[in-house]
C-alpha cells in the first residue's frame, strides 16, 4: 500500500481518491456542535512562496460581532484559491476584505494586515478607487449597469483614463470581451442593452467590465450560484483561461466546483480559517476532522 493509500485508509477515506459518505449509523453533526472553534490552529500550508496577495492576523467586526478570527493566508500569483465552507462561516466577509469593500459598511471594522505585492491596502494613504481597479470582484448575482453591452466594458477604462482615443477604447471593449468569452456571442448588438442578455451571459460581462481596467487580482463571490449547469460550465471554463494572466480567488457552496477549478483550498468554519492545503488534497484526505465532516456533507 502506497503512503497515499494508507493515508486515505487511515481517514476512513475510498481508495477512489473521493471522500466516503458518512456510514448510516452515524447521525448528521449539528453545526452548532462545533460553536466553539477559538482553539483551533490552521492545519495546512496558508502561505506561499510567490504571494500576490497575503493575510496576516485578519479579524473582522460587525460592530461587536466578529465575523473573521485571526486569519493569516496568502493568495499565490496566477493561481486560483478557493475558499469553502457552511453559510455565514465568513469566507465572502473575508473575501470583501481583498479589496476594501467591506468600508463601505459603517459598522465593519478590519483589523490585522491585508497586503497586495507586499503593500498594506489599508494604510491611510491607500486609494480605494485605485485599489478596486487592481482587485476586482464580481459578484453573486450579475449586475449590469443600465448602459449598452459596449457602455458596460468602457465605464471603467474611461473613469481611470486608460484610453486616449475611440480606437483605443474600441480596442479594450474588444479585447475584454474576447478574454470573457463573449464576443462572438455579442459582436453585432454592442449597442444594446446588457440587461437583454441571459443570465450566464450577463455574469461574463460582468468578468469582462472588471479585466476592462487591467486588473491583477479578481475575486468572484459566488458567481454561478444564480446559473444554469451550462452557464456554469463555462464561467469555470473561463476561471480555467483567466488564471493564465490574473490571480484569482472565488468562493463558492459547489464542493464540485471548488475543486474542478483551484489549485488551493481554503476551508473556513465560523469565522476561522481551519484547513488550507492542495485542492486535491482538501477533498481526498482532509486532514481536520471538521473538513472531513464538511466534505463528506455531515454538515454545511
Amino acid at each position: 500500500m502506497n503512503a497515499f493509500a494508507a493515508e486515505a485508509a487511515k481517514k476512513g477515506l475510498s481508495g477512489s481518491g473521493a471522500a466516503t459518505k458518512p456510514s448510516k449509523e452515524k447521525e448528521p453533526l449539528d453545526i452548532r456542535d462545533h460553536g466553539d472553534v477559538s482553539g483551533y490552529e490552521t492545519i495546512g500550508v496558508p502561505f506561499v512562496d510567490d504571494a500576490k496577495m497575503s493575510a496576516r492576523n485578519v479579524n473582522v467586526f460587525y460592530a461587536e460581532k466578529q465575523a473573521i478570527i485571526d486569519v493569516s493566508l496568502d493568495i499565490g500569483r496566477n493561481e486560483v484559491l478557493a475558499m469553502i465552507g457552511p453559510s455565514g462561516c465568513g469566507k465572502s466577509t473575508f473575501l470583501r476584505s481583498l479589496n476594501r469593500m467591506n468600508d463601505i459598511i459603517p459598522i465593519c471594522k478590519v483589523k490585522g494586515q491585508i497586503t497586495l505585492d507586499g503593500v498594506d491596502i489599508y494604510e491611510s494613504d491607500q486609494d480605494t478607487v485605485l485599489l478596486r481597479a487592481r482587485v476586482g470582484m464580481v459578484f453573486q448575482k450579475p449586475n449590469p449597469f443600465p448602459k449598452s453591452i459596449y457602455e458596460n466594458v468602457a465605464y471603467g477604462p474611461r473613469i481611470h483614463g486608460l484610453a486616449h482615443s475611440k480606437a483605443e477604447m474600441d480596442e479594450i471593449v474588444v479585447n475584454s470581451l474576447r478574454r470573457a468569452g463573449l464576443f462572438d456571442e455579442v459582436k453585432d448588438q454592442l449597442d444594446k442593452p446588457g440587461t437583454g442578455l441571459s443570465g450566464g451571459q450577463q455574469q461574463r460581462l460582468c468578468i469582462a467590465r472588471a479585466i476592462a481596467v487591467s486588473p491583477e487580482v479578481i475575486l468572484m463571490d459566488e458567481p454561478c450560484s444564480a446559473l444554469d449547469p451550462i452557464a456554469s460550465a463555462r464561467i469555470e471554463e473561463l476561471i480555467d483561461e483567466l488564471k493564465e494572466n490574473y490571480t484569482i480567488a472565488i468562493v463558492t457552496h459547489s464542493m464540485q466546483q471548488a475543486a474542478r477549478v483551484s489549485q488551493r483550498t481554503a476551508y473556513f468554519h465560523l469565522g476561522k480559517l481551519i484547513e488550507v492545503g492542495d485542492t486535491k488534497d482538501i477533498f481526498t484526505i482532509p486532514r481536520h476532522q471538521l473538513t472531513e465532516n464538511y466534505i463528506t456533507g455531515r454538515f454545511g
